[in-house]
């Protein structure tokens, strides 16, 4: 049976530049981390939560996007779960992802900082920490455009 594709997000150019939040957020052991300690290498940071049902259905491909970019772009999965933890825990253990670790804001502050109210959300950062493009909505991570928009980061 083929893979059934889904609509892909709308993308947003009109904040391109702008430095990620400096707030913090929680690490997969639950220590705090901020976008600083992935300087170097672009990032992919994707809000989402546990009961958003478009967050779920992109998960798997943003799974296999992380294994196909390997050390190249760093996914980082940033739960928005407020009930804490132990659901997030449970939802990536349940699911056996092979590359996504579960980093967690349950406060929100980033999403705060980044003036989101829609989940999910993308946002590209290049090397310096500075937003390359965000998507709205779910994407199909494996597809052709996708694949054209992470080598964005490239050029920043």
């Amino acid at each position: 049976m083929p893979k059934q594709a889904y609509p892909t997000g709308r993308l947003d150019r009109s904040r391109a530049g702008t430095p990620a939040p400096t707030t913090s957020f929680e690490d997969p052991q639950g220590r705090p981390v901020t976008m600083a300690a992935f300087r170097g290498r672009p990032v992919l940071v994707n809000l989402w939560a546990t009961w958003c049902g478009p967050c779920v259905v992109e998960m798997p491909s943003l799974d296999a996007l992380a294994e196909r970019e390997g050390e190249r772009v760093q996914v980082l999965a940033l739960s928005q779960d407020m009930a804490g933890r132990d659901g997030v825990t449970r939802f990536f253990a349940a699911r056996n992802f092979r590359r996504l670790q579960p980093y967690l804001d349950s406060r929100l502050d980033f999403m705060a900082a980044l003036r989101i109210d829609t989940l999910p959300t993308t946002i590209l950062y290049d090397a310096q920490g500075r937003e390359v493009w965000r998507m709205t909505v779910m994407a199909e991570w494996g597809d052709e455009r996708t694949t054209r928009l992470l080598r964005e980061a490239d050029a920043g």
